[in-house]
C-alpha cells in the first residue's frame, strides 16, 4: 500500500476538511471549512489524477509511482497562431437518475472520469529542464529536439479542466488523488498548469525543503470566474484550501446538457481561458497571470528557500505540429484534448469505510476498500485488491450516494475498463461528452486543424519490454489477474454535427463505446496506432538521451473538422 506524503496540511486543517466532507452543497462546504480556508494546501502530483502524466516519473517520484491512463485526440496545423488560440464546441453530458446508484452496470461520469480537459504547452523558465533562462512565447523557436541539443526552453503544460458533478466535493481531493464534484447537479471547470522542477542532465531536482511544500510537479490552480479573479493564490507556494474551494457565486457552474464555446488564447497578461456558455448566457474566464497569483518556484536544488516568482504564463508555441510537445510529459501534447480513466472502483460490502476528509487517516496514510468487501460489480465482482485506496463512504457524496475508492487502478479492472462507457443506454450509462476539434483564426474567418492524432500512453503503464522496446504492448490493457481488461474507450465522430445550431453543420467528437448515430468508431481500440518511440533527456546523464516507447499514436488526416470545411 502506498502512503501519501500530505503537503503541509496541519492537523487542524483535516479536521476543518472532515466537517467538510460532510457538507451537502459547495456554499455549505465553503462556510464549515472557512476556519481552514487560509492554510496552504497544494495538490501532490504523486497521487493525483489531476496532474499531466510524466514520461519517467521513477526520477522524480521513485518506485511507487505507478502513472494514470490519458486517452487523448491531438490536433496539428501549421498555420501560425494554432499553438495558441482556439475555440472548441463542447455538449455536456447528462447522467442517468441518481435513483439507485448501485444498479448492477449502473455507472456515472465521476466514476468513468476524474477530469476531461483541453491542453496547451507553456513557456515556464523555472521549469524542466533548466538548462535555459528564456523562453520566447508564441514561437516555434522554441522547437528544440533532445536528440540534438538539451538546451530546450523550459515547458510548462496547462490543462482546462471540466468536473463533473455529484460525488464527493472539492476540495475533498485536493490532497490525495485529483478532481471531484463542485455541486450536486452542476460542472465546473478549473486552469491547472503543471511545471517539473527537474534538470536532467546535471540528474538535480527541487531541494527537500521546498518539495516538500510545493512538490516537484507543482501546479497552479483556479477555478474559471464569472469575474475572471482568483479567489487565492494560484501558484503552489502560496496556495490555500481556499485556492481549491469553489464558490457558487463567482464560479462558472454549468448545467449537464449545456452547449458551451471553449476558448484559449494568449493575452497581454497571460494565456487566458473562457467558457461562454450558450445555453445559460454565463461565462467565466481565468488568466494565468500574476496579478492572479500565479507563479513559478524559483527552481534551487541545494538550498532550502521556497520562493514564488509572479508570472504570467504564455503558450511556448506558434503552431501546434509534431514537433511541439512537452520533453518531460509522457504524451506528445500540444493542442489536445484528454479524458482521465482509470481511477475510480466501486468498494462494497460489509464493512464499512471510514468518514476522513481527503481519503487519509490522521497519519496520511490513504484509506483502503476494508478487507471482505469486493470491488466491480455483476459479473466484474471481485475481492479488494491493493489499489483500492483513497476510499470515501457513499455519505460523503454529494448525490449521487456510492462508496468508492480513486486510487490509480494499476489492475485495470475498475469502472473504467468495463463496458460502462456511454453507448447509448441512458438508463444506466451516461451520454457521451461531445467536443469539435478546435479551430484557430478569427471568428469570421476559422481555420481548421488539418491532422489529428489518436493516442493513449498504455505502453507507459504496462512498462517492461513494451515500454524499453515497443514490443509486446497491448491495445487492451492485461489486468492483475493476467486477462485482457473487459473494455478499454474509444473516439467516434458524428459528421452531422449531432448539435447542428451549435456547430454551424460541423462534426462532434464522442468517447465511450460504441455510440449510436456516430459515423465512424476508426475501428474502435485499433484507432491508437503502434507503440511510437519518443526521446528524452537521460536523468543525470549530462545531455545524453534515451528512448521509451509511451504511447499508441495514429496521426490521420482530421476526419471531424468543426463548422466550415477551410482545411490548413
Amino acid at each position: 500500500m502506498k502512503v501519501i506524503r500530505l503537503v503541509a496540511i496541519p492537523a487542524s486543517l483535516l479536521v476543518a476538511g472532515a466537517t467538510l466532507a460532510a457538507a451537502n452543497s459547495p456554499q455549505t462546504a465553503r462556510t464549515a471549512n472557512a476556519a481552514g480556508a487560509g492554510q496552504h494546501a497544494a495538490i501532490n502530483c504523486e497521487y493525483s489524477a489531476m496532474c499531466a502524466e510524466l514520461a519517467n516519473p521513477s526520477d522524480v517520484f521513485g518506485s511507487e509511482y505507478v502513472g494514470h491512463d490519458e486517452p487523448s485526440a491531438l490536433f496539428y496545423s501549421n498555420v501560425p497562431g494554432s499553438g495558441n488560440h482556439m475555440t472548441y464546441s463542447v455538449t455536456l453530458p447528462h447522467d442517468p437518475s441518481a435513483a439507485n446508484p448501485n444498479t448492477p452496470g449502473k455507472s456515472y461520469q465521476f466514476q468513468l472520469n476524474g477530469a476531461i480537459w483541453f491542453g496547451m504547452a507553456l513557456c515556464a523558465t523555472q521549469s524542466y529542464p533548466n538548462t535555459v533562462s528564456t523562453c520566447t512565447p508564441n514561437s516555434d523557436s522554441n522547437i528544440v529536439d533532445p536528440a540534438v541539443s538539451p538546451n530546450h526552453p523550459g515547458t510548462a503544460f496547462v490543462e482546462l479542466q471540466l468536473y463533473p458533478p455529484g460525488w464527493v466535493p472539492w476540495p475533498t481531493w485536493q490532497v490525495a488523488v485529483g478532481a471531484s464534484a463542485c455541486d450536486p447537479t452542476r460542472w465546473c471547470a478549473a486552469m491547472n498548469i503543471f511545471s517539473l522542477a527537474e534538470n536532467p542532465v546535471t540528474g538535480t531536482t527541487l531541494n527537500p525543503t521546498c518539495a516538500a511544500r510545493t512538490g516537484l510537479e507543482y501546479v497552479n490552480f483556479a477555478f474559471l470566474s464569472k469575474n475572471g479573479k482568483t479567489e487565492a493564490p494560484a501558484n503552489p507556494v502560496q496556495s490555500t484550501t481556499a485556492s481549491f474551494t469553489p464558490d457558487p457565486q463567482n464560479d462558472l457552474f454549468m448545467n449537464s446538457g449545456d452547449n458551451l464555446k471553449v476558448s484559449m488564447r494568449d493575452t497581454s497578461n497571460g494565456l487566458q481561458a473562457v467558457i461562454n456558455d450558450q445555453t445559460t448566457g454565463q461565462s467565466g474566464s481565468m488568466t494565468a497571470s500574476a496579478a492572479n497569483g500565479f507563479g513559478q518556484v524559483q527552481y534551487d536544488p541545494t538550498g532550502t528557500s521556497c520562493v514564488n516568482i509572479p508570472y504570467d504564463f504564455h503558450p511556448m508555441y506558434s503552431t501546434s505540429s509534431e514537433q511541439t510537445r512537452v520533453i518531460w510529459a509522457a504524451h506528445t501534447y500540444n493542442v489536445g484534448f484528454s479524458d482521465e480513466i482509470g481511477h475510480f472502483e466501486n468498494c462494497e460490502g460489509p464493512n464499512p469505510i471510514p468518514a476522513t476528509p481527503f481519503g487519509v487517516d490522521a497519519n496520511g496514510n490513504p484509506i483502503a476498500c476494508p478487507a471482505g468487501n469486493t470491488e466491480g460489480f455483476g459479473d466484474h465482482v471481485s475481492p479488494t485488491d491493493g489499489d483500492d485506496n483513497f476510499c470515501f463512504p457513499a455519505s460523503e457524496a454529494l448525490r449521487i450516494h456510492i462508496n468508492g475508492c480513486t486510487d490509480t487502478n494499476t489492475g485495470f479492472d475498475g469502472l473504467s475498463y468495463q463496458p460502462v462507457w456511454p453507448d447509448g443506454n441512458t438508463l444506466l450509462h451516461p451520454q457521451p461528452f461531445l467536443f469539435s476539434s478546435p479551430v484557430t483564426g478569427s471568428p469570421g474567418d476559422p481555420v481548421q486543424y488539418s491532422r489529428m492524432a489518436f493516442e493513449a500512453n498504455l505502453p507507459r503503464l504496462q512498462g517492461g519490454q513494451c515500454r524499453a522496446t515497443g514490443v509486446g504492448c497491448n491495445l487492451i490493457p492485461i489486468t492483475d489477474k493476467g486477462t485482457p481488461a473487459a473494455f478499454y474507450p474509444f473516439f467516434s465522430a458524428f459528421q452531422n454535427g449531432v448539435q447542428d445550431e451549435q456547430t454551424g453543420g460541423g462534426c462532434m467528437w464522442g468517447f465511450g463505446n460504441n455510440l449510436p448515430g456516430a459515423t465512424t468508431n476508426f475501428g474502435q481500440n485499433t484507432q491508437y496506432g503502434s507503440p511510437l518511440s519518443s526521446t528524452y533527456l537521460a536523468f543525470g546523464g549530462g545531455g545524453a538521451t534515451i528512448q521509451r516507447f509511451n504511447n499508441f499514436r495514429q496521426i490521420i488526416p482530421n476526419p471531424c473538422p468543426a463548422g466550415g470545411d477551410e482545411q490548413h
